[in-house]
């Protein structure tokens, strides 16, 4: 039998939005939850059903609720499938996946980079950490053909060293945006730095794509705790030293000084490299307006930045007009960029 489609057991918020990734790519997809409402042209009603003419299934289940999904599907398995978990830890998945599958069923563990939000704000590219089943390496390669497939961007990676990395960064970017919002820091401010902006813009990303999965994360990942650990001896130290504080020349702060970026601070570079960089920012953006433009295209919104729709492109542009004017711009200029703008858009909706 020839399998080519995709198969997602449990479709939450990552399990509904990798099924339009997929179903985006022109693959077919099946999608079971017993306990959410999946669409009927996705839908199946049991394992079985679920599983004939896919080769590829994904186990988009909460970790708690991995080892039983995995035991659900372990009897209806055969080796012309490959199971690929999306938790956001490694080493565990990778261990129940060798308890359960052994090289009997191929499997290969994933990390998505990214969630629903990520895909909704048109953010690009899509990342993904694949970490190498040591019993089946072709399996690997097909995960990555999909990913790839998908739109995504696969980095390779062995479960220990991701799950290090993960305490280092989406671990404790976690465990600082908890304090902040239980101090009551995240909330919105009359005013604030852009230090403190740029920190902001974090609390906001836990919060919409992944804040349920804070235990998860420091429970589960094996090497958080030690980086907790190491953060908050770090954080005390510093505390200590600035309680301590006595007498000193002014601007010898010792080991509480924070190294500056020298070359790199942008006061110290030139010009041109700056407005280099405004333009490469440029271009992502349009990028991304151009995906949200195609989801809004696939989801049946009305956009409003057709040119088949005179009208609407007219209100749309004297809005950016007025933009401009807030900025002290040139309107009609402005005005011209975002033509072309739309333009392209709809050449991309067309193509």
């Amino acid at each position: 039998m020839d399998r080519s489609g995709v198969a997602i057991l449990g479709y939450g918020r990552f399990g509904s939005a990798l099924a339009d990734l997929v179903e985006e790519a022109g693959l077919p997809v099946r999608a079971l939850d017993i306990r959410l409402t999946v669409p009927e042209s996705r839908r199946v009603d049991d394992i079985p059903h679920l599983l004939a003419d896919a080769r590829f299934v994904f186990l988009a289940t909460p970790l708690g609720a991995f080892e039983a999904a995995l035991r659900s599907l372990r009897p209806h398995l055969q080796s012309s499938h490959i199971v690929i978990d999306v938790a956001s830890v490694k080493e565990a998945p990778v261990a129940e996946m060798t308890r359960a599958l052994g090289d009997e069923v191929p499997w290969v563990a994933s990390h998505p980079l990214f969630g629903p939000s990520s895909i909704a704000l048109g953010e690009r590219p899509l990342r993904v950490v694949v970490c190498p089943n040591p019993l089946q390496a072709a399996s690997t390669d097909a995960v990555r053909c999909l990913y790839e497939t998908i739109g995504c961007e696969v980095m390779v990676q062995d479960a220990s060293t991701h799950d290090r990395v993960m305490a280092q960064t989406h671990a404790l970017a976690f465990f600082v945006a908890k304090g902040l919002l239980d101090m009551g820091t995240g909330d919105k401010q009359p005013f604030a730095p852009p230090s403190f902006q740029a920190m902001a813009r974090t609390i906001e990303a836990v919060r919409s794509d992944a804040g349920h999965l804070f235990l998860t994360i420091q429970r589960d990942n094996g090497y958080s705790s030690e980086a907790r650990r190491a953060f908050l001896e770090a954080l005390g130290s510093a505390h200590h030293q600035i309680e301590a504080w006595g007498e000193k020349p002014a601007g010898d702060a010792g080991a509480l000084d924070i190294p500056n970026l020298g070359g790199q601070a942008p006061e110290s570079r030139a010009p041109g490299e700056l407005l280099e960089e405004c333009d490469r920012e440029l271009i992502r953006l349009i990028a991304r307006r151009a995906q949200i433009a195609r989801r809004a295209d696939r989801v049946g919104e009305v956009s409003g930045e057709a040119p088949r729709d005179p009208a609407g492109e007219r209100a749309l542009l004297d809005r950016r007009r007025s933009w401009a004017a807030q900025h002290d711009l040139e309107e009609e200029a402005v005005a011209q960029v975002f033509a072309a703008v739309l333009r392209s858009s709809d050449a991309s909706l067309r193509g």
